[in-house]
């Protein structure tokens, strides 16, 4: 089983690595092409929005609340049994969404003086009329979801991986293609989402339809399994989303300040949450459906043995990850940013909510894994709960950070607020017995602290000054940078051996 989990972690992360690449790819043309201006900070509000309440239909409480119920059913139902729950379920949450996205478009601008009151008009208004384009993304997106976490539950992995991959392609084709046919042209980039959308979902479908599940969707909400996912959904509606919702909260506060404010948040959530992104939620997606499946075939030994597995992976790559973006932030954003209308300025003030956000990203990690027991156990209302008091403490934190760090204070506060949530959510599943520490931690932690110690000393010697990486010409930035990370590997992976860990260490349960 444990073999399974590392294998099937490292094709959903090597598809992910696809993905986010091509992101940073379109974020470079993005930097390139149209800078850091009150459009950029226009679109990226009308693009966070429909992305936000993805966060809350689809990966989070819908696929907390869905994945867990399906796993059930597999594990004790018949495949025609099955196949009428897909259904059913893909029928009332399709006829959510397309109430929701009617709302949405019909109500964009309440949408964006809710999300990002401090706007002027002229950003006010092109974000209005952008966000009507890009928030039947939100239907798209979340269908595409519930097809991808019935693929990962039959063990289809990588389709789901590889998906995300297609709206940076969508977004890179349209903001080469038809930029110049806009009046104001990041205007395309709203359009490339939407293609986005449905490009992504019929890319999912034919996958489907070989699993034999792909039914017509038919509106029954009394069906029982209907029922339990809605149970389960309502609560955490909230709770699972407690950093999407963080991030707003960042987009609002930032919307008072200057103009560039929300752009440079944007760049800094893409760079810092990259680890995030490739590992985190690979691992995410790998380990909910065996969680669920062993809760469901009741073998708590496992569950905690899986658990333990899933921390073990989580801190070897998240500690030094966490440290090379908080030493080589301003070197990444120069490297990948500057061009074009992104300017020195926008550089500096990229880089100082870089290194505030990789003071979170670690716990940000943790949660992922840690809230997921909780779900694969059908528990909601813990999460919710630790997340409302995370949530809390990130408002408090904002209000008192951003007077003096400005947008960078506002990264902070959602840094220190997931430390929050990651430790209830640790302390909850030991009350709880659901998680023993298995042998081996005390000798796997020091052997984490020589080797990151190390990695930190080399790239705090080796990395150039600010000013040097400005007059480096674009190939000169990327092969430092790929030298640097090829060097980092090298000793982090020899530091681990020397001290003793081994590859088999984690094709084995702990």
């Amino acid at each position: 089983m444990s073999k399974a989990l590392f294998k099937s972690t490292s094709i959903v992360a090597a598809m992910t690595l696809i993905s986010r690449i091509l992101g940073f790819v379109r974020d470079i043309i993005a930097a390139r092409i149209f800078g850091a201006t009150a459009a950029v900070d226009a679109f990226y509000i009308a693009f966070k929005i429909p992305n936000f309440m993805r966060g809350l239909f689809a990966e989070g409480s819908f696929s907390t609340a869905f994945i867990p119920t399906l796993a059930e059913y597999k594990q004790t139902k018949n495949q025609k049994e099955v196949g009428q729950f897909v259904a059913h379920i893909t029928g009332v949450l399709g006829l959510i969404l397309l109430v929701v996205s009617i709302f949405g478009i019909l109500g964009s601008k309440g949408l964006v003086t809710l999300f990002a009151p401090g706007l002027d008009f002229y950003r006010f208004q092109l974000a209005s009329e952008m966000l009507r384009i890009t928030f039947p993304y939100l239907m798209l997106i979340s269908l595409t979801a519930l097809v991808g976490a019935i693929l990962n539950c039959y063990g289809l992995f990588w389709v789901p991986g590889f998906t995300p991959a297609l709206l940076n392609i969508c977004l890179i084709i349209t903001a080469f293609g038809i930029t110049h046919y806009f009046k104001v042209p990041v205007e395309a980039q709203a359009f490339g989402v939407l293609l986005a959308g449905f490009v992504q979902l019929g890319f999912q479908l034919p996958f489907l339809k070989q699993l034999g599940l792909l039914r017509r969707p038919r509106f029954n909400w009394r069906n029982p399994g209907v029922q339990k996912v809605l149970k389960l959904m309502l609560p955490a509606l909230f709770g699972s989303s407690i950093g999407q919702i963080s991030l707003l909260l960042n987009t609002i506060f930032a919307s008072f300040l200057v103009a560039g404010s929300v752009t440079w948040l944007y760049y800094s959530d893409r760079l810092a949450y990259f680890p995030l992104g490739v590992f985190g939620v690979a691992l995410l997606t790998v380990i909910l459906p065996h969680l669920s499946q062993q809760h469901a075939a009741k073998t708590p030994e496992a569950f905690s043995s899986t658990l333990n597995w899933g921390l073990r992976c989580n801190l070897l790559i998240g500690v030094p990850a966490s440290l090379a973006m908080l030493i080589l932030a301003g070197p990444l954003i120069i490297s990948l940013f500057y061009y074009g209308k992104f300017t020195v300025h926008d550089v500096l003030m990229t880089q100082r909510s870089v290194i505030a956000y990789s003071v979170g990203l670690q716990a940000f990690m943790l949660i992922k894994v840690l809230a997921a027991a909780f779900y694969a156990q059908q528990n909601v209302r813990t999460p919710v709960r630790i997340g409302i008091i995370a949530l809390i403490a990130n408002m408090i934190l904002n209000g008192l950070l951003i007077f003096p760090l400005k947008h960078a204070g506002l990264a902070l506060a959602s840094s220190l607020s997931a430390w929050l949530n990651a430790g209830l959510l640790l302390r909850g599943l030991k009350m709880r017995g659901i998680f023993q520490w298995k042998s081996g931690w005390f000798l796997f932690v020091l052997r984490l602290l020589f080797a990151n110690s190390v990695l930190g000393l080399f790239l705090y010697w080796a990395v150039a000054a600010l000013p040097i990486w400005f007059n480096w010409d674009w190939q000169q930035r990327f092969l430092h940078i790929l030298f640097l990370g090829v060097i980092s590997i090298f000793i982090y992976t020899s530091c681990l051996w020397i001290s003793g860990l081994r590859l088999h260490d984690f094709k084995a349960q702990p």
